[in-house]
């Protein structure tokens, strides 16, 4: 059985309304998961990437937050629109999407935070 080249969580963790960190699934992350998965199994690319779910990443004020390994980058701020750019680019070529980098030291070492 081939393993996994990549994984991406998506974090889906969920606070009550009015929290002031807010959480994810408020901000749509269940829907982009569902749409890593479904567009990974389109493309054919299933059997080695997969898309999980995964509780809080703490990173909820940038959210909804993904994180892609091996690489350990971290996505901050995903739309439903932004997922095609990140299979594209990130998945197919191993081009991470600098645009929608989490911007903290703490979560990518090349964020421009860093420079």
């Amino acid at each position: 059985m081939k393993r996994f080249e990549k994984h991406i969580f998506v974090c889906e963790n969920s606070r009550p309304a009015g929290h002031p960190r807010g959480c994810c699934a408020q901000k749509g992350s269940l829907e982009i998961r569902e749409l890593f998965k479904s567009r990974l199994k389109e493309l054919g690319l299933n059997s080695t990437v997969r898309a999980n779910s995964c509780g809080c990443l703490d990173a909820c004020e940038f959210g909804p937050s993904i994180v892609v390994y091996p690489e350990q980058i971290w996505y901050g701020g995903v739309k439903k629109e932004d997922v095609e750019e990140i299979i594209q680019s990130h998945i197919i070529k191993n081009t991470p999407v600098k645009k929608l980098f989490i911007n903290h030291p703490l979560y990518n070492k090349d964020s421009e935070a860093d420079e």
